[in-house]
């Protein structure tokens, strides 16, 4: 009877175990590693609803390499695959503060939530995250911008507030990014002030 308790509660322990690593690769982004779009969705609620309780600051910077299309096709897919690991690897790097999420938005983009941080400090931290990435220094002879690989950035930051959205930090990050992109690219841009 020992013997047959000691052999099942060791299967249960495999079993959580298994389920655990299960769990929190769903969370993972397989080609780099960092939080998938799950994730991110996941802790910007989270933490927009934390830092509503208090009226908190929360930032949030979006990152999209530059041209990502054309070094995929110049360079090809697993050239393309090994660009995406170490532009992750250094927002990692740069953004690896305990409150902070590193995460694949999507494709060629990236997102990293900011937690407790204001519009200067996270605009800073944006233009820290271009710089890494452009100190990479991965050829990109098919852009336009810079024949090295580039991102731009965009960055908002909200004052969180009960019943205030996440949504709306996100759609005015992404106004940012697409306003870096508009002018000219390898740029970071960012709200002059908090909403």
């Amino acid at each position: 009877v020992i013997i047959d308790i000691d052999a099942r509660k060791k299967a249960e322990e495999a079993l959580a175990a298994s389920n655990k690593r299960l769990a929190e690769q769903s969370l993972l982004d397989g080609l780099t590693g960092i939080a998938n779009r799950r994730r991110f969705d996941e802790t910007l609620t989270r933490e927009y609803r934390r830092h509503a309780r208090g009226g908190a600051l929360l930032s949030l910077v979006i990152l999209d390499i530059d041209h990502f299309k054309a070094f995929n096709d110049r360079y090809g897919h697993l050239q393309g695959d090994a660009c995406l690991r170490r532009v992750a690897g250094v927002l990692r790097q740069n953004a690896a503060r305990a409150g902070d999420l590193v995460a694949r938005y999507g494709g060629e983009e990236f997102a990293c939530i900011l937690a407790e941080t204001d519009a200067p400090t996270a605009a800073a931290l944006a233009e820290r995250l271009r710089q890494a990435v452009a100190d990479l220094d991965i050829p990109h002879e098919a852009s336009p911008t810079a024949c090295r690989v580039t991102v731009s950035c965009g960055t908002a930051t909200a004052r969180c507030l009960p019943g205030g959205s996440p949504l709306d930090l996100l759609a005015r990050a992404d106004a940012q990014l697409y306003r870096a992109k508009a002018a000219g690219r390898d740029q970071a841009s960012a709200e002059r002030c908090p909403a």
